[in-house]
């Protein structure tokens, strides 16, 4: 049996990409981490989310239950957070309540703040999850990253340094306690560069 060396947090909601929750579940622990997923439960013991379909296909969807709410972690419990990718991200931003002038209080983006200056905690993304980040300029001005060609304008409107490699976004970019993956067609490498960045730092 593999050693745990530590929990990583995945931030998850509906439409979460179905490649990287496969992948994360199947690889994280052959690293020796836990996977726990993550969300805000509005008051809930537990919510049920399903992800994208695969190329248009609804059946079959992958589904994971979630009873971990993302107001009551303690982020030293855990070595790092990913933010999956896909839709998912887009619905974590979503305030019940707004005020002109008033930064995004949705509970993931909340937590976002706490963690992001932490260099002992590792925060992922990949593809579309950057646009939680976008939720609030504060958290992605000025970092270098790589996103889903779809969302460059939001990144850039948003002041993040998205990196180039030719007529395409990078592949992978590691920025501080930053690391971001292009699409789901770089889980792997994405997994194998979040861990050895956990592990560099501890």
């Amino acid at each position: 049996m593999t050693e745990i060396k530590g929990k990583i947090g995945v931030i998850i909601e509906d439409h979460f990409d179905q490649t990287e929750y496969r992948l994360f579940n199947a690889h994280f622990p052959e690293y020796g981490y836990e996977v726990e997923y993550i969300s805000h439960l509005w008051g809930q013991p537990a919510l049920h989310f399903g992800g994208n379909p695969d190329d248009g296909i609804y059946d079959p969807i992958e589904k994971v239950t979630v009873t971990t709410e993302i107001n009551d972690i303690n982020p030293d419990d855990y070595k790092g957070f990913i933010c999956i990718g896909a839709y998912a991200t887009d619905r974590l931003r979503y305030q019940a309540s707004v005020k002109k002038g008033q930064k995004n209080q949705a509970p993931a983006v909340v937590f976002l703040r706490k963690v992001i200056n932490n260099p002992k905690i590792k925060l992922g993304t990949i593809c579309h999850s950057l646009w939680l980040f976008c939720a609030d300029s504060d958290l992605i001005r000025g970092k270098k990253v790589t996103c889903a060609h779809n969302i460059i304008c939001d990144v850039e409107n948003a002041g993040g340094d998205v990196i180039y490699e030719g007529d395409a976004t990078a592949d992978l970019v590691i920025d501080g306690n930053l690391i971001t993956g292009k699409h789901p067609g770089v889980t792997m490498q994405f997994i194998e560069a979040f861990v050895k960045e956990i592990e560099s730092a501890s």
